[in-house]
């Protein structure tokens, strides 16, 4: 029986195409039909594909002459010598879906073509020979895989694997080639994608070739390709294992190696995969930073130069060359030099001429550069980060970037000591588009709210280059800005964290020069005043972001925010409700001011009542926070820290409950926060609803990633703050928290995504710290401070390889060089490591640590038995250290130990000791030029002392303990050496 929707003709002009549809799918709830549907091509504009997929046969009335005209497989069939081309019916054996969608472009009907119905369509095109498909399929594969067709159809990596095996498959060269562009040039979206590892081998393999092949740094092409050999190893592994290593290695010797990070190079030194490569990465790395001007040595003979190229291609955004300190001026040349020009035998004798034996001082280098040297220009690139690159001086860099990233909008220059005023002012002129600098270094510890200073000078060491008094610097500085006057610029974020060597002048010269400033940070600048701040809140009208932690932020710095008017106000009335709806305070949507301690109460009162956009508050050690608080009008919070301040629970539940969006919430060492006297009595009229107090609006929050509490936290507030902690990333718990050994068994099950854990001075026990490890995978960080209870290195005996900071102070008094083993057996991808009162441990502790932990970038011991009792060797192994505190374990550095570490160690910034380690007294303190990059010094001094508790006396004499008396701390800027002692023991 049929069921027909058109009349069969006999006709010579047409033919019924019988098509067969295996799998029938029921319209609705309905059985699948049984009949064969006829149906008319007269009619193809009405067809329901529902309908017709639901029949097992469809026959299908059409136009010979139309088959055979559009299809050269009917053409042949229909007009050849076949016999099928005298019968009125052809079968058709093919997905009957796809073959419909041929037949309706055969009549002319519109088509749409997506990723998913691309193939199907393309090889039915093929098979049946529909010239004009082919060249539709073609028209948009070449769109979407052109870059541009990039940022309006990603086509999903799944799917451009398929492709890809299609193109393999039928030999298409232009599928296989776009393919190869594709992924060449969009790596970096590739590598996130959780079908990354499913990429084939020879696909992989040619994009690596591929001349388009984009990354922001060589990290990021390293780290995917380990990713992707980890999860193909089992693949790889036959059918042998030779074969299998020259499969990794043809993947992995795509890497400049010379390129990589100091740190990232150190770590792999452990990768299965990696380690010999690694080794071969550290000496390419230390070859560069034995030749200054990579004049001394032959480069070439043992790297070639396209190696040493830094990875650009014309569709790079992201330039990162940050934690290299092997990259100079020559290096970023050499990058943006023609990669002909490479391989051309007369410009190579040049360019090695240049960069390998020219010995020519850098004037003349840079002379024979401007003369015989074209580099490329690269529109694209918007950011550049080259964050430690000590050796690479920002004046040559400017030079570069001016001519080869026109389009340069962001530029991260952090922990550079030698960028000076001069430089930021050439910055700003020879790269007019950049909105967004940062140029951060390490904060000073001499932060006059929380250190007594007993005695501070500066050095009395010539600085400056060239012999260059700071008077005349000072003096140049200001006759260039005088001079040239403040060139246009577009910056509107600006990160000077920790820099002291900014000043009032300087800061004014800021404020001239970025007037559509939105984001200032000059969090940690101990020079400026509050003066100079509120001159520069006056002339930048348009903050929207500033953040002055630990400065000298004041009253007159909250008179500015509060009465200069908003570049974005739109009225003219002078009463002054509407100055202050108009402020630039009522458009802060950042305030940051922790540690800036010459607020007074009605300056706070004041500036809390304007708050009508403010997402992310910090009130750090601020007096007086508590009524200011409840003059908070904002209802946008995110983050809110009030640590160490008197606020009470009723002023922080007022708050809460007013900003339901807070994610982040700081409150540790808040004495008042549980107190059952705080001044909820005061505001009842006020906050007569919120009966439930503190723990009630707590527990009402949702989405909360972050949480720092101390007094009066106990097991109870966390199960009053259960429902609201299920996002939680970030716990911190201080002194006078006390949560219990029931609330941190649990707390695995009720914040499951954790990645940081900071216990303080609580009892934890084996049993605890087990269920913590082996639950929380995603455990990245964990301090455990001063914590009391039955903990042994069972504890520890368990995998945590995403573990990346570990502090253990005062909690592993039996930890033993056995245990430091397992230690690094267990967490082997540390980068930073805190030990303080491990007794047990001696000098074969130094090289565990090293060989364990190679990449580690932050190394604190202290009291830690007698690891340094034979001087320090093995532990400066860890080449990619920025950070290293070495305090009573061992009477056995050498006196020139500072200019030893900063010399053996690229990256080194911050090193703290103790007088009482030093094997002849005392340390010598390096010169400008030979403390290499340390930019802070910290050097204890202790005094014996009778210790008073009635100990055994042993059998040396009397029992004595050392007692801190104070700390040198030297602090190096861009032109300046200051020496300061405080009372404080500074870490």
């Amino acid at each position: 029986m049929e069921s027909s929707s058109a009349s069969v003709s006999n006709d010579d002009e047409h033919v019924i195409l019988v098509c067969t549809n295996p799998n029938p799918v029921p319209t609705e709830a309905e059985t699948p039909n049984e009949e064969t549907l006829l149906l008319s091509t007269a009619d193809i504009l009405t067809w329901d594909l529902p309908t017709i997929l639901s029949f097992p046969t469809i026959k299908v009335l059409t136009h010979r002459d139309r088959l055979v005209e559009h299809s050269s497989y009917f053409r042949g069939l229909l007009k050849g010598s076949f016999s099928e081309s005298c019968l009125d019916s052809i079968a058709i054996q093919w997905n009957l879906h796809e073959f419909i969608q041929i037949l309706k472009h055969i009549y002319g009907c519109p088509l749409d073509i997506t990723s998913d119905t691309f193939l199907p369509l393309y090889e039915a095109a093929l098979y049946f020979g529909v010239e004009t498909l082919l060249l539709k399929c073609k028209m948009w594969f070449s769109e979407v895989f052109s870059p541009k067709g990039f940022q309006t159809t990603q086509i999903q990596i799944e799917d451009l694997i398929e492709i890809w095996k299609f193109g393999l498959e039928h030999a298409t060269d232009f599928i296989l080639d776009s393919c190869m562009g594709y992924l060449a040039r969009n790596f970096m979206w590739a590598m996130h994608s959780k079908f990354f590892g499913k990429i084939p081998y020879d696909m992989l393999l040619s994009s690596m070739k591929h001349p388009h092949l984009t990354v922001d740094s060589e990290m990021h092409l390293a780290d995917a390709l380990l990713l992707w050999l980890g999860s193909n190893m089992e693949n790889l592994e036959s059918p042998s294992e030779a074969e299998a290593e020259d499969s990794c290695n043809g993947i992995l010797k795509h890497i400049r190696l010379g390129l990589l990070p100091l740190w990232f190079a150190a770590g792999k030194r452990n990768s299965f995969l990696f380690r010999h490569l690694a080794e071969e990465s550290l000496d390419s790395i230390f070859i560069l930073l034995n030749i200054p001007t990579m004049g001394s040595q032959d480069t070439a003979g043992y790297i070639d130069l396209q190696h040493l190229r830094i990875r650009l291609t014309e569709y790079s955004k992201k330039v990162n060359l940050s934690d290299c300190p092997q990259i100079t001026y020559e290096l970023l040349l050499l990058s943006l030099i023609p990669s002909s020009d490479i391989t051309d035998p007369t410009l190579k004798k040049i360019i090695e001429h240049f960069f390998i034996k020219s010995g020519l001082p850098v004037r003349g280098r840079r002379a024979l550069q401007q003369r015989q040297l074209q580099t490329v220009t690269f529109e694209a690139v918007q950011e550049v980060d080259i964050s430690k690159c000590q050796r690479l001086l920002i004046e040559h860099a400017v030079d570069c970037f001016c001519k080869s990233f026109p389009s340069l909008r962001i530029l991260k220059a952090a922990y550079l000591l030698n960028i000076r005023t001069t430089s930021f002012l050439q910055l700003l002129e020879k790269c007019p588009l950049v909105c967004e600098i940062d140029l951060t270094v390490d904060i000073t510890p001499v932060l006059p709210a929380l250190v007594t200073v007993l005695s501070s000078s500066p050095a009395v060491i010539p600085l400056l280059p060239e012999k260059t008094s700071r008077v005349e610097y000072k003096a140049a500085e200001i006759m260039l800005f005088n001079e040239s006057g403040p060139p246009l610029c577009n910056v509107t974020k600006l990160t000077l964290e920790g820099r002291t060597d900014v000043c009032d002048l300087r800061l004014q010269y800021i404020s001239k020069l970025c007037v559509s400033l939105r984001h200032l940070n000059i969090k940690g600048c101990v020079s400026v005043t509050d003066f100079g701040i509120s001159d520069l809140i006056h002339s930048c009208k348009k903050l929207n972001s500033i953040v002055v932690c630990d400065t000298s932020f004041g009253i007159n710095s909250v008179k500015a925010l509060s009465s200069a008017i908003s570049d974005g106000a739109s009225f003219s009335s002078q009463h002054s409700r509407d100055t202050y709806l108009n402020s630039v305070m009522s458009n802060l949507q950042t305030l940051h001011m922790g540690g800036c301690r010459g607020i007074c109460e009605s300056s706070l009162l004041e500036l809390m009542s304007q708050t009508q956009v403010l997402k992310s508050l910090c009130l750090r050690g601020i007096d007086l926070v508590d009524q200011a608080l409840y003059n908070f009008v904002g209802s946008s919070l995110e983050m809110l820290d009030v640590s160490n301040t008197k606020i009470s629970g009723a002023t922080l539940a007022y708050i809460i409950h007013g900003n339901p969006s807070l994610k982040c919430l700081k409150a540790r060492d808040c004495k008042n926060l549980f107190r059952e006297d705080s001044c909820i009595e005061k505001r009842e009229s006020s906050f007569s609803s919120l009966h439930e107090g503190l723990h009630a609006e707590l527990g009402k929050m949702s989405g909360l990633e972050e949480i720092e509490v101390g007094w009066g936290f106990s097991t109870f507030s966390l199960s009053a703050l259960e429902p609201a902690l299920m996002s939680l990333k970030t716990i911190n718990v201080g002194l006078g928290g006390i949560l219990g050994e029931d609330a941190l068994r649990r707390l695995p099950a009720i914040c499951p995504l954790l990645e940081t854990i900071i216990l303080h001075f609580q009892v934890i026990s084996d049993n605890v710290l087990m269920n913590i490890v082996k639950s929380l995978i995603n455990l990245q960080a964990l301090s455990l401070c001063y914590c009391f209870g039955d903990i042994s290195m069972s504890s520890f005996k368990f995998s945590m390889p995403n573990l990346r900071k570990l502090r253990l102070q005062r909690v592993t008094p039996w930890m033993t060089n056995d245990d430091l083993v397992i230690l690094t057996q267990n967490c082997r991808n540390l980068v930073e490591l805190s030990l303080l009162g491990c007794p047990l441990l001696n000098p074969d502790s130094q090289q565990i640590i090293s060989r364990g932990w190679p990449g580690l970038v932050s190394i604190h011991m202290e009291e830690c038995g007698e690891v340094t009792a034979n001087g320090v060797s093995a532990l400066l192994d860890c080449k990619a250290l920025e950070d290293l505190l070495l305090r009573h374990n061992g009477c056995g550095l050498q006196r020139n130990f500072i200019f030893y570490a900063a010399s053996e160690l690229p990256l080194l910034r911050k090193l703290s000791l103790d007088i009482c380690d030093a094997e002849e007294g005392d340390f010598d303190i390096p010169n400008y030029a030979d403390r290499y990059f340390l930019s802070t010094l910290k050097i204890a001094r202790c005094k014996s002392q009778r210790c008073a508790y009635n100990f055994p006396v042993p059998a040396s004499g009397t029992r004595r303990r050392s007692v801190h008396v104070e700390t040198l701390v030297l602090a190096w800027t861009s032109e300046d050496l200051i020496r300061t002692v405080v009372k404080e023991r500074l870490f």
